[in-house]
């Protein structure tokens, strides 16, 4: 039985990992392979940015509206000066 094939659409991703597989003498399949699990392993240990916001809420207990501070600070522009 064949091995299944991964289809890439983007010609920059084609063009990159055949150069990178002839310059590391690799075939493509195990230069994305390790392209992909370097990814995996950088962004594993990341929170998702979802999660980040409410664990800041509920840890600092307190909601701040950054719009109504934006808001209230905000001076309109007077325009250059001719």
């Amino acid at each position: 039985m064949p091995e299944p094939q991964l289809s890439v659409r983007s010609a920059k991703a084609r063009t990159l990992a055949h150069r990178l597989a002839r310059g590391e003498h690799r075939s493509i399949a195990a230069v994305v392979e390790r392209a992909l699990e370097a990814y995996q392993q950088r962004e594993a240990g990341r929170e998702p940015a979802a999660a980040f916001y409410e664990r800041l809420a509920r840890d600092c207990g307190c909601d701040i509206d950054l719009e109504a501070i934006v808001r209230e600070s905000r001076v309109p522009h007077t325009g250059p000066d001719l």
